[in-house]
């Protein structure tokens, strides 16, 4: 079935193109040619959206298998394609952890009818603790070419290093969301002055600052491909740009709402705001902004972690760390275009994330869709997640994705 897409805007890393019509034949997307003679059985009027090469999302959560009730793998793809994600990339931090053939079987064979492509990341040492390595190479054998700890730092050096020496034998990438867990030890929020006035323990910009200094002198050392995840420090901003100009091969990531929320937000107490790492002061931002700028951060993340009510909804030390951020995305991408500008956003969810994975995840033919200026009710209707951990559940908000094509389909959302 042809689809007439008519006077779409795409959008691509260097600008907004103007108003063209596009036919999605069911096995590529082109532009409309004067006298063409293709059959239309679908006419959709796209003067009012944008459109992109499919996004791409290197961090998000399931809680399957062991904690279905958080988010199922049905429902982290359903809320994937909602989204606009025609590609994921799954943390291993599960009950047990991604980190036999067994548990990537399973999760491929329950994935293979979702709209979002998955490219599955499995533990680097087995349940996630930095300690015993897994099947590192059995685990290729199966296809996984990216590991890594998800939601714990890999803080043992020796572990890291032997790591990064294993994925060498078969060009693999090791992710790491990296800070040191005893400097962040007891820590809640961001250590500033919000939070001696609220008198929580803190988490100081060191704790990232010293373990990103640790793993790029062991990547220097060592060799192979390393990826930062969820960069929120200057300090750290500065030491991967250096990195970069030496020609080390690593690669960054930050999360959206490290972009939108400051530590002053966390005066209202609000669980839902606390996110490791925890949201930092008005300098931080700055430097995560220049680094999206200048090239130095590569990706922006959903850090999609759904938690039940249970977990947030007790006193603020107690609560568990986490939001989600799925369908949120979009939204808080418009709050942040003025700022950034849509072309240098998206290419932070495209082409940057696409380079991360590497040239593969680039060939899908793929598009997201959507209207920047729609506004709609994030509810218990509307939330496709089994989880509603975000401080804009039941808020209105502006921006909706309204198609997306991927693995031949075209699908309303």
């Amino acid at each position: 079935m042809a689809v007439l897409l008519q006077s779409l805007r795409l959008i691509d890393p260097l600008r907004i193109h103007p108003p063209k019509n596009y036919i999605f034949t069911g096995s590529e997307i082109t532009e409309q040619e004067t006298g063409d003679s293709r059959k239309i059985k679908e006419t959709i009027d796209c003067s009012s959206f944008f459109a992109s090469k499919g996004w791409i999302d290197l961090r998000c959560m399931s809680g399957e298998p062991g904690e279905e009730y958080r988010e199922s793998l049905e429902s982290l793809g359903e809320v994937l394609a909602a989204s606009g994600f025609a590609k994921a990339v799954l943390l291993p931090n599960t009950k047990p952890a991604i980190q036999t053939k067994n548990e990537i079987q399973y999760i491929r064979s329950k994935a293979k009818e979702w709209l979002t492509d998955l490219t599955i990341m499995a533990a680097a040492t087995k349940d996630c603790k930095g300690e015993d390595f897994t099947d590192i190479l059995d685990l290729n054998h199966e296809g996984v070419f990216v590991f890594g700890d998800g939601t714990h730092p890999i803080s043992n050096p020796d572990r890291l290093l032997k790591i990064l020496q294993y994925l060498q034998k078969f060009d693999g990438l090791l992710f790491d969301q990296t800070y040191d867990p005893y400097l962040a030890l007891f820590g809640q929020m961001h250590e500033g002055i919000t939070s001696t006035r609220l008198g929580m323990k803190g988490i100081p910009n060191l704790s990232e600052e010293v373990a990103v200094h640790r793993n790029l002198e062991i990547l220097k050392y060592a060799g192979g491909r390393l990826h930062l995840q969820t960069i929120s420090s200057k300090g750290a901003v500065e030491k991967i740009r250096q990195a970069k100009k030496e020609g080390m091969k690593v690669t960054a990531d930050v999360s959206l709402y490290q972009l939108l929320f400051s530590d002053e937000d966390m005066a209202s107490f609000d669980t839902n705001l606390k996110v490791m790492p925890p949201f930092r002061g008005k300098e931080d931002r700055d430097a995560l902004l220049d680094g999206l700028k200048d090239g130095t951060i590569d990706a922006i993340v959903s850090n999609h972690q759904p938690q039940d009510f249970d977990s947030k909804f007790m006193e603020f030390d107690l609560a568990a760390f986490g939001m989600a951020g799925l369908q949120t995305f979009l939204p808080g991408m418009v709050k942040l275009a003025e700022e950034l500008t849509w072309p240098l956003l998206i290419s932070k969810i495209t082409e940057g994330p696409a380079k991360v994975l590497g040239p593969d995840a680039a060939k899908i033919e793929n598009l997201t869709i959507f209207d920047p200026e729609e506004n709609w009710v994030f509810d218990q209707k509307s939330n496709k997640s089994l989880s509603a951990n975000t401080p804009w559940f039941n808020s209105s908000l502006k921006g909706k994705v309204k198609f997306l094509i991927n693995k031949g389909r075209f699908v309303k959302i």
